[in-house]
């Protein structure tokens, strides 16, 4: 994980984030465990308490699985409910302002189909 941290939300909540990118990129796949909470913290050196806040709260979100003495896992359907999560946040947060960033553009669906796409990070 990239020890890069920004300021606008706790780190916990931003290691969170970062393990359902990495479910929603299938980079981790159901079944497949996480990064220990060891690793995580010595890699991203941070406190290996905010690792396990951030897991812990994956846990409650029913997306992983805890397996006494192996570690955490993917649970089966984390990513399909991910998806739906996720799309009902873009379409309900995101999506209005950048719809009416299109329309105040005048942006045509040509225009976007040949429009550079980098993705940020990547």
């Amino acid at each position: 994980m990239n020890p890069e941290w920004n300021d606008s939300q706790p780190i916990y909540r931003q290691i969170r984030d970062r393990v359902v990118a990495m479910i929603l990129d299938d980079l981790l796949k159901e079944g497949d465990p996480l990064p220990s909470v060891r690793n995580v913290a010595a890699d991203s050196r941070v406190n290996p308490l905010t690792v396990l806040k951030a897991y812990q709260g994956l846990a409650d979100e029913d997306l992983v699985e805890k397996r006494r003495g192996l570690g955490m896992f993917v649970k089966a359907g984390a990513r399909d409910a991910l998806l739906e999560a996720e799309r009902r946040k873009f379409l309900t947060e995101q999506w209005p302002e950048i719809h009416a960033t299109i329309q105040r553009l005048g942006l045509t669906q040509d225009l976007l189909n040949v429009a550079p796409y980098t993705r940020k990070g990547g």
